[in-house]
């Protein structure tokens, strides 16, 4: 199992994102994945600096590591046909290290543009159409589009990398399976749920792909205190992603998990100075069938010490 870094930028500013994309490769992570969001999920985080202007700068100081977008939404704040360039122009700078993560969106950063929230299967729509227009530019020349929700104009990708962009898609069950393994190249997904990895296979009717997950962590010396950061900075996951999609800012957040205790966020992601809970929140990953995980270490300033422990302890055991 390829085990990767997760360059939070909710809890980090671009400067340090940068620096620790440097420490990660230098510890050993295989590849390392970046969220894409225009506010944190709490205010205690405290960052969202431009994922695609940082990614830019990662593409400088790492030379080995796999680079992800985990995820971007290319419907509302960005169309498709800008995420294409964008993702092309990262993809020549990395030197083809690099894959596109595309998800649905979630009203917190999708609303700042002044277009409402759809519903689930409206979203699903466009993201669907906006998978196309993103293949169609990948494909080079000049491109046309006339959808439902969006339109392309003589569009074309005048930087091409020689390495075509991947693509991956987040999916959480049947319907997003159906409507999009057929046309990615790899699964996300943040659950390790094995009916997702076997209708993923299923629906695709070919070889297997990837399929990335993700898993927070608050690793720390002292478990009391890694407790405490897990709840005051991502008591947000206890919500799950039907509702984390839909509420509109930090605010709401707060409100939503105003009721969720400590204990019950260290019953869901692992806390404290030991190797052996990650361990095993990672085979829960690899039993349901997923072929990469990314670690999340909660706490914008707690990237180092861990950096150092993945190097030393985390992944050494991981791999043995």
């Amino acid at each position: 199992m390829r085990i990767g870094y997760t360059l939070m930028t909710e809890q980090a500013g671009p400067n340090d994102l940068v620096r620790y994309a440097a420490g990660a490769e230098q510890a050993g992570f295989d590849f390392e994945v970046m969220s894409d969001h225009y506010s944190p999920w709490l205010a205690e985080q405290g960052h969202a600096p431009y994922a695609w202007s940082v990614l830019g700068a990662v593409t400088q100081v790492t030379e080995r590591a796999e680079l992800m977008t985990y995820v971007t939404c290319p419907t509302m704040r960005y169309h498709p046909a800008v995420v294409a360039q964008k993702a092309a122009t990262v993809q020549a700078l990395s030197g083809g290290r690099f894959t596109l993560g595309l998800g649905a969106g979630e009203n917190l950063n999708e609303h700042v543009v002044g277009r409402g929230w759809p519903g689930a299967n409206v979203r699903h729509e466009m993201l669907a159409e906006a998978v196309q227009i993103i293949g169609g530019l990948f494909d080079g020349g000049y491109f046309d589009y006339d959808g439902k929700h969006f339109r392309v104009d003589s569009a074309k990708l005048w930087d091409l990398p020689e390495t075509r962009v991947p693509i991956g898609v987040a999916v959480s069950g049947s319907q997003s399976i159906r409507r999009f393994a057929p046309v990615a190249d790899l699964m996300i997904a943040v659950e390790p749920k094995k009916e997702l990895s076997q209708e993923w296979d299923a629906t695709r009717l070919g070889p297997p792909t990837r399929k990335v997950g993700q898993l927070p962590v608050s690793w720390g010396t002292d478990s009391g205190a890694a407790v405490r950061r897990a709840h005051e900075q991502f008591r947000w996951f206890a919500g799950g992603w039907k509702v984390n999609a839909e509420l509109p800012g930090p605010a709401g957040f707060a409100g939503a998990t105003q009721f969720v205790r400590e204990e019950d966020v260290a019953g869901s992601i692992p806390c404290g100075p030991d190797v052996e809970p990650i361990a095993e929140a990672v085979r829960e990953f690899a039993e349901a069938g997923f072929t990469d995980v990314a670690l999340v270490q909660i706490g914008g300033d707690q990237q180092e010490g861990f950096l150092d422990f993945a190097e030393k302890e985390l992944l050494p055991a991981l791999r043995g």
